[in-house]
């Protein structure tokens, strides 16, 4: 089963799955179902990284690679035949394998098992802890939050420090950025500060790609410095900003509070 679909663009796949349940091999992009089920040995595989952003030079190196494979890898394997057993072991073994390896991955039973164990359990927990002691723990979330709403308006910018336009990140030359807040009657605790590295597709649209958490290096009557010292780990052009958001370690998620500002 050939499948080269556009990345990230592959859908959930469960027709491959099922077709992986009778020894359906697979040679696909990473991505979607595949980047999950692909196992060594039980199929093919595109890289899951893209190497160009112009789709048109992406699909030459997908077609280009197709081939290789095809050539190097399935076809060499599909006539691997043994004279006396009249099929190719070395197929009937990535046969073997899509069953074993990729097949048992994607059963009703995983399912459930993933879902009580990462969401049903964990819920179940955590919602033992916010009700037990008379809703002990919603009480104090809920007036934390009650505060900081207060508050947050009142949250001053004292200075920051910006990367200079023509600036270029290296691993000779870490960016080094601060930032001084007055956090009034909060507390470093409750307000986080990080600088987002996003990049800009074709369509002008921002994703974010590396997220950096400042340290607090210093708090005196209510002011706060802020710090962080990054070094690349990646090359590429990138839009940097920073931003502050309310933070609480009794959040399940930053998510479950929506104050954020960008500075």
């Amino acid at each position: 089963w050939m499948n080269n679909p556009t990345r990230p663009q592959e859908a959930s796949g469960t027709s491959g799955e099922k077709a992986s349940m009778n020894g359906v091999m697979h040679f696909s992009v990473l991505d979607g179902w595949w980047v999950e089920g692909y196992k060594e040995g039980a199929g093919w595989a595109l890289p899951r990284a893209r190497s160009y952003d112009d789709q048109r030079y992406q699909n030459e190196l997908d077609a280009a690679t197709i081939y290789t494979i095809l050539e190097n890898d399935i076809v060499p394997a599909y006539y691997d035949v043994d004279e006396k057993l009249g099929l190719s072991p070395t197929w009937v073994g990535y046969i073997k394998n899509t069953v074993a390896k990729v097949a048992s991955n994607f059963t009703t039973n995983r399912m459930l098992t993933d879902y009580v164990n990462q969401y049903y359990v964990p819920q179940a927990a955590r919602a033992e802890q916010v009700i037990s002691d008379d809703y002990r723990l919603a009480r104090r979330i809920s007036a934390w939050k009650k505060k900081v709403r207060r508050e947050w308006k009142n949250i001053e910018v004292i200075s920051e420090t910006q990367p200079d336009p023509s600036y270029s990140l290296s691993t000779n030359s870490s960016l080094k950025v601060e930032v001084v807040l007055n956090l009034g009657d909060l507390t470093p605790e409750d307000i986080g500060v990080e600088v987002i590295f996003a990049t800009t597709d074709r369509k002008h649209r921002l994703h974010i790609q590396e997220r950096y958490e400042f340290n607090v290096v210093e708090f005196n009557d209510g002011v706060a410095k802020y710090q962080t010292n990054i070094m690349p780990d990646k090359t590429g052009m990138y839009q940097v900003a920073t931003r502050m958001y309310a933070k609480n370690a009794l959040m399940p998620h930053r998510q479950d509070f929506e104050l954020v500002k960008w500075l």
